[in-house]
This record gives structure tokens, C-alpha cells and sequence, in this order.
């Protein structure tokens, strides 16, 4: 395959998932339902937890939802078929971090947006649907057993590398986790302050 058409390739593959990635789903929802921006509702994020405290543990379920499909959808259809750096399974790592670059920091909403839980563990379920599921597995227990949504996060997506490696996932993928890990911790920075201090919300 020629330079120029992997070029093209992950330049299609990352300006469409991060277009895909900034589609601010809570954001829609809160508008269309309510006339609210979710942006001056609580936290300010656009994400799941956010949209709960306005709209309930339904929209709570469907926002996730929605933006675990957002993550997992430009991922798969680049593993599918696109054929550029193929072997080391780069171009779906590429979709990855640009989906949850989108979620986070969408032009559609001036570069602000969630913290990439949903749409990150999207991204791994993508990746490697078994890793995917234990990740999302671990939210669910530290979530419901802490009753803070924001320690599960941190805890999920810090492990997140680890299961990758223990299911000898490529090491595109490893790589993959370790900076979503990063990343979605270095997001949730005010929530790990906040449960330092006692002052963090629970989800129930």
C-alpha cells in the first residue's frame, strides 16, 4: 500500500471518529426534553452522571448507553475495514483516542463536553470485547458497592491496562488503555479531590 494512502486513511479514520466522539449526546437529550444546558447543571459535564441529576436514573442508563455505542461504533468500523497499519492494529487505536478526545472536548459544544467513561469502555468493548466486559464489570461492582460513580470510573479505567495484558490483548491495545486511563483519570481530577475531602455526590 502506498505512503499516500495510509495517510488517507488515518486521516479519514481520525477526523471521523472524533467528529462521531464530539456528538454530545447528554447535551441533545437535556435540550430537546428539557431547554436546559446540561453545562450549568452540576458538574457541567456533559455525561451520564451529569444528565441524571436532571432527568433521572432512566436517561442516566440511556446517555450511557448512547455514548458507549458512540465509542464502540467508529472503532469497529475501522477494525472492519480499514486495511492501513493493519498488522500492529494502529488505525483502531487511532479511531479510540479521537472518540474520547471528541467526547470530552467536542467542537460542536466550544471543546467542552463529559470525561469519556462510557465512551472510553466503547472504545475497549470494540477493542477486545472480553476485556471490554470485565472493565465494565469492575464500574458496575466499585459503583454499586462505593455508590460513587466517579471512584468506579477511576477504578475501572486504572485496571483497564492490566486486564488488557492478561488477555493478551496486541499491544496497540495495552498501549490504548494505559492513555485512556490516564487521560480519563487526569478528567475526573476534581472528583478524586472531592472524594479525598468527603465532599464528592453518591449515586444513590
Amino acid at each position: 500500500m502506498e505512503y499516500t494512502e495510509i495517510l488517507r486513511q488515518i486521516a479519514l479514520v481520525m477526523a471521523a471518529s472524533y467528529l462521531i466522539g464530539s456528538i454530545p449526546t447528554g447535551y441533545i437529550i437535556v435540550k430537546l426534553f428539557t431547554g436546559q444546558d446540561i453545562r450549568t447543571v452540576g458538574s457541567g459535564s456533559t455525561g451520564a452522571t451529569n444528565v441524571k441529576r436532571v432527568m433521572g436514573k432512566k436517561w442516566f442508563f440511556v446517555v450511557m448507553l448512547l455514548d458507549a455505542l458512540k465509542g464502540a461504533i467508529p472503532v469497529a468500523l475501522t477494525a472492519i475495514f480499514a486495511t492501513a497499519c493493519a498488522k500492529i492494529g494502529l488505525l483502531p487505536v487511532l479511531a479510540a483516542i479521537c472518540v474520547i478526545l471528541g467526547h470530552s472536548k467536542s467542537v460542536f459544544l466550544n471543546f467542552t463536553g463529559g470525561k469519556s467513561v462510557a465512551s472510553g469502555v466503547g472504545t475497549l468493548l470494540a477493542l477486545d470485547w472480553q476485556a471490554g466486559l470485565i472493565i465494565a464489570a469492575v464500574w458496575g461492582v466499585v459503583t454499586w458497592v462505593s455508590r460513587y460513580v466517579s471512584l468506579g470510573s477511576i477504578v475501572a479505567l486504572a485496571l483497564s491496562p492490566l486486564i488488557m495484558w492478561f488477555l493478551n490483548a496486541p499491544l496497540a491495545y495495552i498501549a490504548y488503555a494505559v492513555i485512556a486511563a490516564i487521560y480519563v483519570i487526569y478528567l475526573h481530577r476534581e472528583n478524586i479531590k472531592r472524594l479525598k475531602e468527603g465532599t464528592e455526590n453518591k449515586v444513590r
